[in-house]
């Protein structure tokens, strides 16, 4: 089959990650896959296996910078035929929207409404509308059962349109890319927090927790240092307990290395984070934010769900998780099941082969 993947660039987001993944292992099964990007450069190499474009060095962002990538996305589907055109985040999607690309889903990666809810409410309700408008018509395929039900109660999409299909986790690679070298990886005992600097991610409720907890672990944050974060850090007093670790294109060995992997988001699509920590044999603390956290820790695992804008249960959650035994591995890899890669990118073989 001829797979076309398109995203706005490979800047270092979950969603762009998990894009690229789907494209390399649709490869590896024998598929012909072309990965678009609207923009050059980004942390993440682009996928294995793939024919990679980039529609412009640096895209414009505004009414006419969309309208010039629709048309460059239109040339380069001209020489294809594609099974299948997939979009991802809110701006590539609406780029090849107006591309009128044939075949076109488009991959919903996060919980839109509780980023609706950030705006203004002028704002939010023209962003609102926006995506009733760019969502409401065309096949939707959601990352998790979360974002499914966010898309209808919220957006009054038709359920018939959305597919559930969970971003695919290579179980046997994440473990070996975790045992590789990491002479940067500190050797006294740290927890680990692993997400861009951003208000979804809620640094602040983190290290209002750690400082709570009274932990005598370090707090690494594998995000690229800010003076903001650390404005925030000095805040807390916790100058010489908190450190920005960067970005690391391989974050396993950080996870592995780990007692505690810790998600605060607000909210969140199916968070990658989770599932890879797991994998590591890393404990998690997470949020139950919408979506995916109560999705990923079922069960046993439960115990380890807080309020979201809590830091004193995330604080309690994670001195118990320290305290307590690691997870049976049954535990761990019946939460893991549904998201083997082979589950996943069947689901996209089937979708592909679809009338729609």
């Amino acid at each position: 089959m001829n797979l076309v993947l398109f995203t706005t660039n490979l800047a270092g987001g979950g969603a762009e990650k998990a894009l690229a993944k789907i494209g390399s292992g649709l490869a590896a099964r024998g598929h012909e896959v072309d990965f678009v990007v609207c923009e050059d450069g980004g942390k993440y190499a682009p996928p294995a296996g793939c024919r990679f474009h980039a529609l412009a060095a640096s895209a414009g962002h505004g009414w006419l910078g969309k309208r010039r990538l629709a048309w460059r996305l239109a040339r380069l589907l001209a020489t294809r035929q594609p099974d299948l055109l997939v979009s991802t985040l809110p701006f590539a999607d609406e780029v090849a929207a107006l591309a009128g690309a044939p075949r076109h889903v488009c991959r919903i990666a996060n919980t839109l409404s509780a980023e609706v809810a950030r705006l203004p409410p002028a704002k939010a309700r023209r962003r609102a509308a926006r995506y009733r408008q760019l969502y409401g018509a065309r096949p939707l395929v959601a990352v998790s059962r979360g974002v499914a039900a966010d898309l209808q109660a919220s957006f009054a999409i038709d359920a018939g349109r959305i597919r559930v299909i969970a971003n695919p986790f290579d179980l046997t690679a994440i473990r070996a890319l975790a045992a590789e070298p990491c002479p940067a990886r500190p050797a006294e005992p740290y927890i680990v927090h692993v997400g861009r600097f951003a208000p979804q991610k809620r640094h602040d409720l983190l290290l209002a927790a750690f400082a709570a907890s009274k932990l005598p672990q370090r707090l690494l944050l594998l995000t690229p240092p800010d003076p903001r974060l650390d404005a925030l850090i000095a805040r807390h007093g916790l100058q010489h307990r908190v450190a920005s670790a960067d970005f690391q294109a391989n974050p396993y060995p950080w996870m592995a290395g780990a007692e505690l992997l810790v998600l605060c988001s607000d909210h969140e699509g199916l968070p990658n984070v989770l599932i890879e920590a797991l994998a590591c044999g890393t404990r998690v603390v997470s949020t139950d934010c919408p979506s995916g956290p109560r999705e990923i820790l079922g069960g046993e695992l439960a115990r380890w769900l807080v309020p979201c804008n809590d830091p004193n249960a995330l604080a309690a959650a994670m001195v118990a998780a320290l305290a307590a035994p690691k997870p049976a591995p049954e535990v761990v890899a019946a939460a893991l099941a549904p998201y083997a890669a082979e589950r996943a990118l069947s689901a996209w073989e089937a979708l592909a082969r679809e009338d729609f």
